[in-house]
């Protein structure tokens, strides 16, 4: 997935926020933005379950995006939920244990294929520090009981 140069500036400055009443994380790696979140964008052949996992990490919405933009989609274990008032913004809102099947999946959907879109290794190294750390809110989420939010500024 390459881009022009005066597409990079504009990703540099895209923060993934994922939060819980458990503890919160914001990603601030273009790299996991573009690999992880956007795998889809990529063009890949995929199965059905990677095509519903692509699926979940895709609805992730823009946290100040207009009301047309968000879509009211959902599936097992998530659901886009638009803003409930001026003060609020959509979020994708999963269980954890979704959101990280999800993930790994994703993770490994990248990695059998970063060759074929010259995926550096310091973005590989950057995605897995960044999948640690929203690991970690997943797993402190999962063990409350409490739903993740999950949206993107830019």
């Amino acid at each position: 997935m390459t881009g022009s140069g005066s597409e990079r500036p504009e990703l540099d400055l895209i923060h993934v926020n994922v939060a819980s009443t458990a503890g919160a994380y914001t990603v601030g790696s273009a790299s996991f933005f573009r690999y992880i979140l956007r795998l889809g964008e990529l063009g890949l052949p995929l199965s059905l379950a990677d095509q519903e996992a692509v699926a979940v990490l895709a609805a992730v919405p823009h946290a100040f995006g207009s009301d047309e933009e968000v879509s009211f989609v959902s599936g097992p274990g998530w659901r886009v939920v638009p803003a409930q008032g001026d003060l609020d913004w959509p979020v994708l809102e999963a269980t954890p244990e979704r959101l990280r099947s999800a993930l790994e999946r994703a993770q490994s959907i990248l990695w059998a294929n970063a060759a074929s879109y010259r995926v550096s290794a310091r973005d590989i190294a950057t995605i897995e520090r960044e999948l640690d750390e929203v690991y970690g809110v997943l797993m402190r989420a999962a063990a409350a009981g409490v739903a993740v939010n999950v949206s993107y500024v830019a």
